[in-house]
């Protein structure tokens, strides 16, 4: 009896032991998760804090570009009117010399060609017309005519001008085209012909 009683305390003492170890494992298992849901968390908030540092930037980028496309409309519409001032003043000085006709005359064709200038430093330029083979991209024909000794399909008169902005037609050119009548068959269908019956 004697020996068994041993043998149950040496049992009792060796699962007491691996109890023992056991615990310092599961518990050291828990700490390294614990560490790891730790590391998570922080790098979530890195990433979160990072996010708002990115969404608020992107909100003052979308406030200053729509401000800065408003200052340049602005800054453009400025230019543009202070370059057409000289031509109102040009203007205002024909009309203040109307008893003359040969001045009014001189000064209009002056201010003519200072606002032909003005557009043409904005890229404005006119579309060529007259002489040309018709382009529907660039003229709108509002008439034909047949001028016999004019190749088919040339502009014959420019009605309006047309303009391109920066190569782009911003209004197309108003013309009269060339239009030749379609050629004479050789043989004519005979007409057949009718007996009068009395």
């Amino acid at each position: 009896m004697f020996p068994k009683k041993k043998e149950n305390e040496n049992r009792k003492t060796e699962d007491a032991e691996q109890k023992t170890e056991a615990q310092p494992e599961s518990q050291k298992g828990t700490e390294d998760l614990q560490k790891q849901i730790d590391s998570l968390k922080k790098e979530k908030d890195d990433i979160f804090a990072k996010f708002q540092r990115v969404a608020a930037d992107y909100d003052n980028y979308q406030k200053r570009s729509a401000k800065q496309i408003t200052d340049n409309i602005a800054y453009e519409k400025d230019k543009l009117i202070r370059a057409l001032l000289p031509v109102l003043d040009d203007l205002e000085r024909v009309l203040a010399h109307t008893d003359n006709a040969e001045a009014v005359a001189k000064g209009v064709s002056i201010v003519y060609e200072h606002l032909k200038g003005v557009l043409r430093a904005q890229g404005v330029e006119e579309i060529e017309s007259a002489g040309v083979i018709f382009d529907p991209a660039c003229h709108q024909a509002l008439t034909q005519r047949t001028e016999q000794d004019k190749e088919d399909g040339v502009v014959l008169e420019e009605l309006q001008k047309g303009y391109k902005l920066d190569g782009r037609v911003i209004r197309a050119s108003r013309v009269a085209v060339n239009k030749m009548p379609p050629p004479q068959s050789a043989q004519q269908p005979e007409e057949p012909e009718t007996k009068d019956t009395q």
